[in-house]
């Protein structure tokens, strides 16, 4: 399967804006990054966290006190077959509201999901840093993080602020590629030889999670 061929299956795919900035250029990178998923036939939908009110994860035994925003994310992530990531770099990691975003969810949302991984820095260093902490986040939930990922360095030369337009066309096309390769991996993932393969693969090791989040 090229990576241009269209998917032949309704999917969805859903991309988290973890960033609560005013400009938001981690939502401007996802936005890029849903494009190319729809260029294969994907369904999208942009899943910004500045529109839900969430609670701090607090390890509250009745989860029923949560904010109904909570509940409003969770289902909003379980309806998608694979989910891009999206987040700013704060000290070398990731942006805290997307961790928090992430505790409140857990296996019922990601696993066995496809998931690729855009991080964005103000500064020289990239995002590399994040991206591997999310990277091993989606292995800590079973979930397939595919290989191509993009971090970018010094985003206020990337992105026109007011418009979100991007003047780098390399950058675009690897943010394109990551939302093709989420896309064509969860088409692949949802065919019926592959789903019969990946039932008994995520069966066979003991989930050191936990049955629940």
């Amino acid at each position: 399967m090229s990576d241009l061929e269209p998917i032949r299956e309704s999917i969805l795919i859903a991309a988290i804006s973890g960033s609560l900035g005013m400009v938001n250029y981690t939502r401007m990178a996802v936005v890029v990054a849903l494009r190319g998923a729809a260029e294969v036939g994907a369904q999208v939908r942009l899943l910004d966290l500045r529109d839900y009110e969430l609670a701090f994860c607090d390890g509250r035994l009745d989860e029923r006190t949560y904010p109904p925003d909570v509940f409003r994310l969770r289902h909003d992530v379980q309806q998608a077959h694979g989910i891009i990531l999206g987040t700013p770099t704060y000290h070398g990691g990731y942006s805290g509201v997307l961790k928090n975003a992430l505790d409140l969810m857990g296996f019922d949302e990601f696993e066995g999901k496809m998931i690729g991984l855009v991080g964005i820095s103000g500064g020289r260093a990239g995002a590399m840093d994040a991206l591997d902490c999310l990277r091993a986040v989606g292995r800590a939930l079973h979930a397939w993080v595919v290989p191509e990922q993009v971090g970018i360095a010094e985003v206020g030369r990337v992105f026109d602020r007011s418009s979100g337009a991007i003047s780098d066309a390399e950058l675009e096309g690897r943010l394109l590629a990551v939302g093709r390769q989420v896309a064509r991996f969860a088409y692949l993932h949802s065919s019926r030889r592959a789903l019969e393969f990946l039932k008994a693969w995520e069966e066979a090791p003991i989930n050191p999670g936990g049955p629940d989040r």
